[in-house]
């Protein structure tokens, strides 16, 4: 990589485990860079900065970094390409074909961790999905969705708390009270700022 590139900031984020960090991290380094006139296609970490788009669920941002990646840099770096299929997977709501992606590849030492993490994130996700889209569901239906064997996928929803009709092979939820991360959105607050200004004045 360019000496005048810093990576601290990413590989201590990657060090950490503070996935959540890595895409702000990649897109600052990024625009500095280009900001700088520095070229860097051959050795930018794109595969974990697209990761770093799925790990906070930002897919668009995914699909727009994705669109700017050189074409001989797909061609060249399979992972890079492997890495793009769970995005696929991802924009087409395709749940199961999202666990069959991560699956199928052989990830580098660098990703590898920043996968499986994702990997325990988005099954974290599609239950919490299954926790408020149904009452009941069936262990192949509940498998597909968590990218697990059925035994698998009756043994979580089961730890979880939901009960099993082992005769109809149907899982009753059982609902949780789930505490869901929100990203505040800058211009909410600053919405918020001014109508509780306005009410003061």
């Amino acid at each position: 990589m360019p000496p005048s590139m810093d990576f601290s900031a990413l590989n201590e984020a990657l060090a950490f485990k503070s996935y959540d960090k890595i895409a702000d991290i990649c897109d600052n380094i990024m625009l500095q860079a280009a900001s700088e006139g520095l070229g860097f296609d051959e050795e930018w970490p794109y595969a974990v900065h697209l990761l770093g788009h799925f790990y906070v669920n930002d897919i668009n941002s995914a699909r727009f970094l994705w669109k700017k990646i050189p074409l001989a840099v797909k061609e060249s770096q399979p992972e890079v390409s492997a890495v793009w299929k769970i995005g696929q997977r991802l924009w087409m709501k395709d749940y199961s074909g999202v666990h069959g992606a991560i699956r199928e590849f052989n990830w580098s030492a660098q990703s590898q961790e920043m996968v499986a993490a994702f990997s325990h994130l988005y099954t974290k996700r599609m239950f919490e999905l299954l926790l408020s889209a149904y009452s009941t569901i069936s262990i192949r239906d509940t498998a597909l969705f968590l990218g697990m064997k059925e035994d698998e996928a009756a043994n979580y929803a089961l730890q979880q708390g939901w009960t099993l009709d082992s005769t109809s092979q149907m899982l009753t939820v059982e609902k949780q009270a789930v505490a869901t991360e929100q990203k505040l959105d800058p211009s909410k607050l600053q919405r918020l700022t001014e109508y509780v200004f306005h009410l003061e004045h």
